[in-house]
């Protein structure tokens, strides 16, 4: 059976730009972020039921947190938000000028610490950097990128994964799970930058948003190549998932079983006959899956 005969449509309802997708290994759910429609969803498989909060500002990114509640990046800083009551509370201020920079994809590492980067809006220098959040301090770790993306760990937790979208360049690092430190940065797997004048069904787009799975297998998202990758530890290409859509933006694994891999989309400022043939763009598609993914790591305020 064809690959794309395999992907299903999860969330029917289209998002700009849905990223960030988690599951929620308590609540049984999906959520992920519209960043430019400032909202946070949340689907339940169970039930089909998604709700919805806005903001102000834009969520680019999540993390549940131990004892309840949610870590949300957003551009004016990162905050605690909780669901049941739709409030929230900062937790830290942004480090960057809100007016051209803001916070991008972000995940917990295995010890509880909060990794964001961010994303250079005017795309040139490149600006951008990736941030640590742990013991209500944030700490800058890396910089000199653009569009950071691509943040995973390893089965083990001694590999950190960190793209930057617009280099089409995926990198690992060394990391050491008890002070967070990273050493030994190298390319992990590198694509084709488009060319001036490339049509896009040539092109295989770049590395967005990653998830691995317990093999120690890397997931990413090419953004406009309408694939999605399941790399080795050692950078090679395993599986080549082409979609119905033209840009995904990043895999999670869910379910009970973590076999579920669900992949968030854009539409948003796509061509309008790219949108009329794909109107699949900005869904929340779904695929099953043989070796499950990792748990979501919870973030610990107090690590």
């Amino acid at each position: 059976m064809p690959a794309e005969a395999q992907v299903r449509v999860a969330v029917a309802a289209p998002a700009l730009l849905g990223e960030s997708p988690v599951w929620h290994p308590g609540e049984q759910v999906l959520y992920y972020c519209d960043i430019p429609g400032q909202s946070l969803q949340r689907f339940d498989p169970a039930t089909q039921a998604l709700a919805q909060w806005s903001f102000e500002a834009e969520p680019a990114s999540l993390a549940p947190i131990l004892g309840g509640g949610l870590l949300l990046a957003m551009r004016d800083g990162l905050w605690r938000f909780d669901p049941a009551t739709g409030k929230r509370a900062r937790l830290a201020e942004p480090p960057y000028d809100t007016a051209v920079e803001r916070f991008n994809d972000g995940k917990c590492d295995p010890q509880g610490r909060f990794w964001a980067g961010t994303l250079y809006e005017p795309r040139d220098p490149a600006l951008a950097s990736l941030y640590c959040f742990s013991a209500g301090k944030l700490v800058r770790r890396q910089g000199d990128i653009t569009v950071s993306n691509g943040l995973a760990w390893s089965p083990n937790g001694r590999t950190m994964y960190w793209s930057d979208t617009k280099a089409h360049t995926v990198y690992a690092f060394d990391f050491d799970p008890a002070s967070g430190a990273l050493a030994g940065k190298r390319v992990f797997a590198s694509f084709p930058v488009k060319q001036a004048g490339q049509a896009l069904d040539s092109y295989g787009g770049r590395p967005d948003g990653a998830a691995v799975d317990a093999e120690g297998c890397y997931w990413v998202a090419m953004f406009e190549g309408q694939r999605v990758l399941r790399l080795s530890p050692h950078g090679e290409v395993l599986r080549e998932l082409r979609l119905p859509v033209r840009c995904a933006t990043m895999p999670c694994f869910g379910g009970a079983d973590l076999k579920t891999l669900y992949i968030t989309t854009a539409r948003e400022k796509r061509p309008e006959a790219e949108l009329a043939a794909q109107p699949l763009a900005g869904c929340v598609l779904a695929l099953d899956v043989d070796v499950p993914g990792l748990p979501a790591n919870f973030c610990s305020l107090s690590r």
